[in-house]
């Protein structure tokens, strides 16, 4: 198991009902990840297109000269999101089958975030 694969590992095991974690580049290239019965390709797009939205944001706070965001939430009917940035350009995420549950993937991520920007050197 990779260093990343196991600092998502974590912070999933950390998260009651987190499905998986991703960390990846701002071009949504997935460095690794850690989901629990998810195919990875499947899992790299959904990662990808969550980094789109990442990246929309980052343009549009940089148009007002407020900084990119930290993170984002999105809350769907029956999974919660929360993608937060990395340093460097990066972003990780983790993912929860219920979305009331989004403030403690937010808590793992947060947790994580120097350990990721730790192993990247």
């Amino acid at each position: 198991m990779s260093v990343f694969k196991d600092i998502l590992r974590r912070a999933v095991e950390a998260t009651p009902g987190a499905i998986g974690g991703a960390f990846a580049d701002s071009q949504g290239e997935m460095v690794d990840s850690f989901a629990k019965g998810y195919d990875k390709y499947d899992w790299a797009i959904l990662t990808a297109h969550y980094g789109v939205v990442m990246a929309q944001l980052h343009a549009a706070f940089g148009i007002w000269h407020y900084g990119g965001p930290e993170y984002f939430i999105a809350q769907h009917q029956k999974l919660g999101v929360v993608v937060h940035a990395v340093p460097g350009g990066y972003y990780a995420l983790v993912a929860v089958n219920d979305p009331a549950r989004v403030t403690f993937a937010l808590t793992a991520l947060r947790a994580v975030t120097d350990q990721l920007v730790r192993e990247m050197g």
